[in-house]
């Protein structure tokens, strides 16, 4: 398969082989690909208990961000990959809208049915990792289990992504200025 000669970047689906579907993710993570594995929690019953999972919301496909530039070689051979999609002989493109609005999906499942959902404004602190007792400002889901925070950091304001674990809301709307 030949690459794409255009220099902007876009979403393709992968398919994987048959349950490696986290192992075809972990696997492209470490060769430093951009990669949405689309996943939501739901409630199960296993053995008798209900439990909440983690699900892959299409079982068996990855998506991958990948630009004119990017090497496309290594994606054939990567453990877990089965093959790079194709429509009318060509890779299969995923437009940006189609996954933010599986983000934005993903995200809303992994919130706590009694926690009422995180809005843009909302003020949270980190409570974990090395920026634990830092505040900052709900910007928007990145993610099923990551979301981008306004911080007011070194003077002036900084986007970051964190894990939605390491968070919590505030109940005070104080600010703290590093």
């Amino acid at each position: 398969m030949s690459a794409i000669s255009c220099e902007r970047s876009t979403w393709y689906l992968l398919q994987c082989k048959p349950h490696q579907d986290e192992r075809a993710h972990i696997n492209l993570i470490q060769q430093n690909y951009v990669v949405f594995h689309p996943q939501l929690i739901s409630d199960r019953v296993i053995r008798g208990k209900s439990q909440r999972v983690r699900e892959s919301l299409f079982p068996g496909y990855l998506f991958i961000h990948l630009g004119g530039n990017d090497n496309w070689a290594p994606i054939r051979s990567t453990r877990g990959v089965s093959r790079i999609v194709e429509f009318n002989h060509g890779p299969a493109t995923v437009s940006e809208n189609v996954i933010e609005h599986l983000r934005v999906r993903c995200f809303e499942s992994s919130i706590p049915d009694d926690a009422p959902p995180l809005t843009p404004g909302d003020h949270l602190q980190i409570v974990r990792g090395p920026l634990s007792t830092l505040e900052g400002v709900f910007i928007a889901a990145h993610g099923a289990e990551r979301v981008m925070i306004l911080l007011q950091f070194l003077n002036r304001e900084q986007p970051i992504c964190v894990p939605l674990r390491d968070l919590e809301r505030q109940h005070t709307s104080s600010q703290l200025n590093i």
